[in-house]
């Protein structure tokens, strides 16, 4: 598939992940129930990018519809024994000047981390979803890899903005993101029962990256929270809900995958998405069908719902004393091939670290292999955090 190659020499170019329309570009968002689908429109973000005199170079594999750790899963590319990420590693390896990503369940921070390169995934609502192969269409968003913060920075602020076609997109027709905000006495918490998860290679990369805001003047306190378990569960019983719902569209009729053996309507259905869908997608749409039926809905889906204002609340009621949460991005700093039916639970723990910004929309930024979140609308804490010490390190 040509359209899913970049040239590596297209140095200062954009990638976009394959959940992003490019006109004309096969969109399979790594399944094969879309093989053969061109989109006869771009992404919003795509289409400002270009206009802005961006050279769109091509598209990146993603794992069926986003849901596995960092693409491994992808009908378009066996899975190597490194996880790494494809978007992350052309960033990585100075192919492109960036790339898009969309963030369902946090694979676009998970790669970032393993490939070391920064990702924001920005608030709910300032990039345009319009042209994104949606999943869970009340939180994920789409994100900017760069290989630093002034990279990410460049880019959001040619994407962000309001935008009529995106029912889900905030008012302000710009943003102003900053990278240089003055850091000295800003204050950073790590999170106790989040740090404890990840494994000691990790923990050290946490501890060195507080020590380097330290020098910066930030100050860096350990505390106890326990919001992120409960909006991890939150958020995938949201999620798994809202991915059932939207990947029911895809059964072999309009467009896309077809089987080839079928007697009837129903026969059809049945072997189009059996044979389309891989293990995992199927292992979501069981589980979204299970809660989102008339025995489970109130005490799943509509308990999730409540669920996500109170963690909203306690959040915010957090970040009253701190201007942003250090944690893990990834329980370890490198993941290895493994068995797809293995795929929904080490996902689902793999997620306690990556959730709660998708189920309440606020920023995360991954940067220097760990992450920081950040109150909604306040990216540019989180970018000037980061990049005092990325400038830290380039003075060494």
């Amino acid at each position: 598939m040509n359209d899913y190659t970049i040239q590596l020499s297209d140095q200062g170019t954009v990638a976009v992940d394959d959940m992003i329309l490019v006109k004309g570009v096969e969109a399979g968002a790594g399944s094969r129930i879309l093989e053969g689908f061109k989109p006869v429109f771009s992404a919003e973000a795509v289409t400002r990018l270009e206009k802005k005199g961006y050279v769109v170079s091509g598209k990146t594999q993603v794992g069926e519809f986003g849901l596995d750790l960092v693409g491994e899963f992808s009908y378009y590319a066996d899975q190597e024994e490194e996880l790494k990420g494809a978007a992350a590693r052309l960033v990585s390896q100075g192919a492109v000047k960036a790339a898009l990503g969309v963030d369902l369940n946090g694979a676009p921070r998970r790669a970032a981390a393993l490939s070391g390169v920064d990702f924001l995934k920005p608030t709910y609502g300032t990039v345009s979803r319009y042209g994104m192969i949606s999943c869970a269409a009340s939180g994920e968003q789409m994100g900017v890899y760069a290989g630093n913060v002034e990279g990410i920075k460049e880019i959001m602020d040619v994407i962000a903005g309001h935008d009529e076609k995106d029912g889900t997109s905030l008012r302000e027709e710009s943003y102003d993101y900053c990278t240089d905000l003055a850091v000295n006495g800003k204050k950073v918490c790590i999170v106790k029962e989040l740090l404890d998860r990840a494994d000691e290679e990790v923990r050290k990369r946490v501890e060195a990256y507080a020590d380097k805001l330290c020098k910066n003047g930030v100050v860096v306190e350990e505390i106890s929270c326990d919001i992120f378990d409960t909006a991890n569960t939150a958020w995938q019983i949201l999620m798994n809900a809202e991915t059932c719902n939207n990947v029911s569209r895809y059964d072999g009729v309009k467009f896309g995958y077809r089987a080839a053996e079928y007697k009837n309507i129903d026969e059809l259905y049945v072997n189009t998405r059996t044979e389309g869908f891989n293990f995992l997608t199927k292992a979501v749409i069981l589980y979204g069908s299970d809660v989102l039926s008339k025995n489970r809905y109130d005490d799943c889906y509509g308990k999730s719902l409540k669920v996500r204002r109170i963690v909203a609340e306690k959040f915010e009621e957090l970040m009253k004393n701190y201007d942003a949460i250090l944690t893990p991005v990834c329980s370890k700093t490198g993941y290895k091939a493994y068995d797809i039916k293995e795929a929904f639970e080490t996902v689902f723990k793999e997620s306690v670290f990556t959730s709660t910004p998708n189920l309440i929309g606020i920023p995360a930024l991954v940067s220097g292999g760990v992450q920081l979140m950040g109150k909604q609308l306040n990216e540019s804490v989180l970018l000037s955090l980061a990049g005092s010490v990325e400038r830290a390190g380039e003075s060494l």
